[in-house]
């Protein structure tokens, strides 16, 4: 009889960007999540904003398990040597009083400057201070996290019926924002004004989260990266040791690994019972 095979050790990279987590919410998916910290390390740990969302929580207190554990999970990376970085967003905009301060190892930062392996120079920031909503209407940003809390909660019962039915996760909410022209235009408009700030400030590239859409492209010479979410997308931004940027989509990572373990999986072998049962 073969011993069982030991556990896959963590897959390392040089970098990783997660944001818009929104811990204290029924939408954050903070058990995958936590999947992908647990098998993913790197040299360095960016938390992009909203990583908590302290708007939901003001309302009414939601706090699982789960979300306990991804806490727990960031402290002990910082604690075995992982630079954590924590530029707050405005979701969790109450932890921008305590920037330039540094808590259980983790650095808390109204923005922070990234050098990727192959040196470029990458400017690292929320983006909610390029939202003009945000900026000037902050009662309709309110309104509108009412409506996508709404349309998440539809997300979560319509994707309990693709489980049952043997079907993988897809997001609703993520889709009715791609189809929406306004909200297409404003992501546009959005990514445009984020790299030409960090052109302006002679930076190569930006990294930013905010808008729950993942992406690495070039805009106009300046590399832009968005990290995306972990309520829709489950997506992180990574830096391979080469320097190379991807997007990682939790989703295609799990079904991918479920597939490959099916494959090696050892055949059955039929015992003189059941053999006698046929």
């Amino acid at each position: 009889m073969q011993p069982d095979s030991a556990p896959d050790a963590p897959r390392r990279l040089r970098s990783i960007w997660i944001s818009d987590v929104h811990l204290g919410t029924a939408g954050c998916r903070a058990d995958h999540l936590l999947d992908f910290l647990r098998e993913h390390e790197s040299d360095y740990l960016y938390l992009v904003g909203d990583i908590v969302d302290g708007w939901q929580l003001k309302k009414s207190w939601y706090w699982k398990q789960s979300h306990n554990d991804v806490v727990q999970k960031l402290l002990r990376k910082a604690r075995k040597g992982c630079q954590v970085i924590y530029v707050p967003g405005n979701h969790d905009e109450a932890a921008r009083q305590y920037c330039g301060l540094d808590f259980g190892g983790i650095a808390i930062r109204h923005e922070a400057e990234h050098l990727t392996t192959d040196g470029k120079r990458l400017l690292v920031l929320h983006g909610d201070e390029f939202d003009g909503v945000i900026q000037y209407a902050k009662w309709l940003a309110y309104l509108g996290d009412n409506l996508y809390t709404m349309i998440l909660e539809l997300n979560r019962g319509f994707n309990w019926v693709r489980t049952r039915l043997g079907l993988p996760y897809w997001s609703l909410s993520q889709y009715l924002k791609h189809k929406v022209k306004n909200a297409v235009n404003f992501i546009s408009q959005f990514e445009s004004i984020v790299a030409g700030e960090a052109r302006r400030r002679g930076f190569d590239g930006v990294v930013c989260g905010h808008i729950h859409k993942p992406e690495v492209r070039m805009i106009d010479g300046i590399l832009y990266g968005n990290c995306g979410d972990w309520v829709e997308s489950l997506s992180a931004l990574v830096e391979h040791p080469d320097g190379r940027l991807e997007v990682l989509h939790w989703t295609a990572l799990a079904s991918s690994k479920t597939a490959a373990q099916e494959d090696i999986a050892p055949p059955t072998i039929a015992t003189e019972e059941s053999s006698c049962a046929s």
